[in-house]
């Protein structure tokens, strides 16, 4: 079970439950991700269920794999490239977003898969509009939320002029850029 939905914002926790389980039984759960460029993500520990045949990722500790103790988001954060070639998951659109495959196996190791859950996990909150700006030697994305008042979040892409610092002048140019390209719309 994933509280409070199996799909939520990137930055939200989500609470991960297991039910149905025999009394101390030892179980052992599985995340996997695959990133844009093919590259399978994936993280495991094992768990050991209440007397009531529950685990509680909030309060439950994890007794060994790739974390261990009290870590409710652990199953994410400790995911790890199945191949040693990459550190880095890559993802760059943020209009689909991040699945992350849940399950829950019998035993240790390979054992019989008892469930599955994906939690997709969106980059972007519905409604937010998303605008390339390219300006001189940058190019960046401006992310406005619906509605008249609003924040600006520009994330760069390419900085051709690179220097030790980014300056501020070259900030503002980026803002101003921003703005032309949301006042031709």
């Amino acid at each position: 079970m994933l509280l409070p939905s199996a799909r939520c914002l990137f930055d939200e926790p989500v609470q991960v439950k297991v039910s149905g389980l025999s009394a101390r039984q030892v179980v052992t759960m599985r995340a996997r991700s695959t990133d844009e460029k093919g590259v399978l993500f994936s993280s495991s520990a094992t768990y050991r269920a209440d007397g009531s045949g529950e685990i509680d990722l909030l309060r439950d500790p994890s007794l060994s794999g790739s974390y261990v103790g009290v870590e409710p988001m652990g199953l994410l954060w400790s995911m790890k490239a199945d191949t040693g070639l990459h550190k880095f998951f890559y993802k760059v659109d943020a209009l689909k977003p991040h699945m992350v495959k849940l399950s829950v196996h019998e035993e240790e190791g390979e054992g019989r898969m008892l469930a599955e859950a994906t939690n997709e996990r969106f980059l972007m909150r519905e409604g937010v509009s998303r605008l390339p700006v390219r300006q001189g030697n940058f190019q960046g994305v401006l992310f406005t939320p619906p509605g008249r008042w609003f924040l600006i979040s520009c994330l760069l892409k390419k900085i051709v002029c690179f220097s030790e610092c980014v300056s501020t002048i070259f900030i503002h140019d980026l803002i101003l850029a921003a703005f032309s390209s949301l006042n031709s719309i």
